[in-house]
């Protein structure tokens, strides 16, 4: 990309400078999540006239701006130093400075640094302008082809490392009939597919190193997903992006449920209240409440007509 700099910046150049870009203002900015290419030309522009650009990695980000012919004064703003970077670059917009802010890849602020600095600037009466560009979230959505899908998802980004948490937070995406979207790093996909397997049936999406030459997007059973990874040595590497698809009308009928969710149904309505028994069900199992609730009127049914 280098040999085309100069055209690259000039129609960056432009393509943005119709707008207006104030001083003073913070440019949270999107860089591609693996190939360059899909950088944008806003972005590049606010790149280029940027006084400083605060990031999550000085060594990433210079290698990013040097890609495209580039080369800022750095201010590193990480997870670890959020809260006092924030005050420099706020110092700086005081100063009448124009700060680009990106993170290592993708949209910062979304399960990446940002959220801070943002709020900070905010409180300091300065203006935060976006900056919008590559997003795995809906490049995955995009290639998910779940017919007569709503478009509704809720984001969880990334679960708990903790087990035990981050079973209770599946559980909780199973008895959900909205899509989620979930990231992951790859030395913890593994374990997260293996709680994921616990919803049965329900089609997942996986996404893996999206625009970089070794993407890999496959579609299966939630249950599969343990035996998809080790289907190659490749397959744990890389970063994720994960489509939980919703329920369907069809989906939620009893015949979706799996065995071992409906021999706890069975075993809980022994003991317990209709409603409380399925509530329980479907926390331990993971399997959405209103598939179980019709199950276990059909079983009452059965049982008195019996």
């Amino acid at each position: 990309m280098s040999a085309s700099t100069p055209s690259l910046l000039a129609a960056a150049r432009d393509a943005a400078t119709h707008q207006h870009y104030p001083q003073g203002a913070l440019y949270m900015v999107a860089t591609p999540i693996g190939n360059l290419a899909d950088i944008g030309l806003r972005a590049l522009h606010v790149l280029s006239i940027a006084d400083t650009v605060a990031c999550e990695d000085t060594r990433h980000t210079a290698g990013l701006l040097q890609g495209y012919g580039l080369h800022k004064p750095l201010l590193a703003l990480h997870e670890h130093n959020e809260t006092e970077a924030a005050q420099t670059v706020v110092q700086r917009l005081q100063a009448g400075q124009r700060v680009a802010y990106v993170s290592d890849a993708g949209t910062p602020g979304v399960s990446d640094p940002g959220a801070r600095l943002v709020a900070a600037v905010a409180a300091a009466g300065l203006r935060s302008v976006p900056i919008p560009g590559a997003s795995s979230i809906t490049a995955l959505l995009s290639v998910a082809g779940h017919v007569g899908w709503s478009g509704q998802f809720v984001f969880n980004g990334f679960l708990s490392p903790k087990a035990a948490e981050r079973q209770r937070e599946v559980q909780q995406i199973g008895a959900d009939a909205r899509a989620c979207v979930l990231l992951e790093a790859p030395h913890r996909i593994e374990a997260l597919a293996r709680d994921l397997a616990s919803l049965g049936p329900r089609t997942v999406t996986v996404g893996r190193e999206l625009t970089k030459q070794f993407e890999e997007v496959a579609q299966l059973p939630a249950h599969g997903l343990p035996d998809w990874l080790q289907g190659g040595a490749h397959r744990t590497r890389g970063e994720f992006v994960l489509m939980v698809h919703p329920l369907s009308a069809d989906a939620t009928s009893a015949g979706e449920l799996d065995a071992t969710a409906l021999r706890t149904l069975d075993l809980l309505l022994a003991e317990l209240p209709l409603k409380t028994a399925v509530r329980l069900c479907a926390e331990i199992s993971g399997q959405p409440r209103n598939a179980l609730y019709d199950a276990a009127l059909a079983r009452r049914k059965g049982n008195d007509e019996a």
